[in-house]
């Protein structure tokens, strides 16, 4: 079980390069085709001429993030030369909530940065990694601003709630699952909305898992009232030395603005290491 073509949003933040490597870790991991996805944020020209002076900036602005990502398509080429990592470079400038998720449709994971308030360029499109979860349709590894994870996936957590979105996202992970030395199947109880008698235990699933050679053990523990679901599990995570979680997302969309569950939203503004999310 494996994934074979692997999606890269590849932009001109700080994180860029350590994103890539990790692609560049899981396309040769996995024996994958790599496609690297450039696009950036870009403002509507007529944004810009509505004071004197505007236009000449926008055209600077445009200069040098074509510079750049001239610069970064150079490079990506050139790791997968030297990695032997079969790929191809696609770049749009359109808008990236829709042709970021579009081509992921056609891939078996997608990879995306999370977005960092003291780095301008991280900021692709409002809500962008919620978009691409939920409109992908496919799992988005989602990759912490900080840090360097090109060995990550020894140690996996599963957030399990035994719902659809649990057992899609635990299903989509197979491929990190099955590699991994150690899995751990995290039961929390106040992720649970339904009854009682309609929930399935943690160590149901966890006996499937099982039959992919995958060592597997459970957990389950009750969140403390008032504690953020999403700071206990990063906080489980890391007592644990988990270096990847798995969960699903639960979420829709109301009048221009997507929303998702509080834990999710939790984890993309505090996640310490990679999120497998599947919606």
């Amino acid at each position: 079980m494996s994934y074979k073509s692997i999606l890269v949003h590849l932009d001109t933040s700080k994180a860029v390069h350590s994103r890539l490597d990790l692609a560049l870790s899981l396309a040769n991991q996995f024996e994958a085709h790599l496609t690297g996805f450039f696009t950036v944020f870009t403002p509507e020209p007529g944004s810009f001429y509505v004071m004197a002076g505007n236009a000449e900036f926008y055209v600077e602005q445009r200069q040098r993030r074509a510079e750049q990502q001239g610069a970064l398509e150079r490079l990506f080429r050139a790791e997968l030369l030297r990695t032997k990592v079969p790929g191809d470079w696609q770049s749009s400038a359109e808008y990236a909530n829709e042709v970021v998720a579009q081509a992921a449709r056609i891939a078996d994971l997608a990879i995306v940065g999370q977005y960092n308030r003291d780095d301008p360029d991280s900021f692709v499109a409002e809500q962008f990694i919620e978009s691409t979860v939920l409109s992908a349709g496919r799992p988005v590894l989602v990759v912490p601003y900080a840090g360097q994870f090109d060995a990550m996936g020894s140690h996996v957590m599963v957030a399990w709630d035994g719902s659809r979105e649990a057992t899609r996202a635990l299903h989509d992970a197979l491929p990190f699952l099955t590699r991994a030395k150690r899995v751990t199947v995290l039961s929390v109880d106040a992720l649970r909305h339904d009854p009682a008698a309609s929930r399935i235990p943690g160590t149901d699933i966890a006996a499937i898992v099982s039959r992919y050679g995958v060592n597997v053990v459970t957990e389950e523990v009750e969140g403390a009232k008032g504690e953020p679901i999403g700071e206990m599990l990063l906080s489980r995570a890391a007592d644990l030395g988990v270096d990847l979680i798995v969960m699903g997302c639960y979420g829709h969309s109301r009048w221009r603005e997507l929303v998702l569950g509080g834990a999710t939203r939790s984890i993309l503004k505090s996640m310490t290491v990679p999120v497998l999310m599947s919606h």
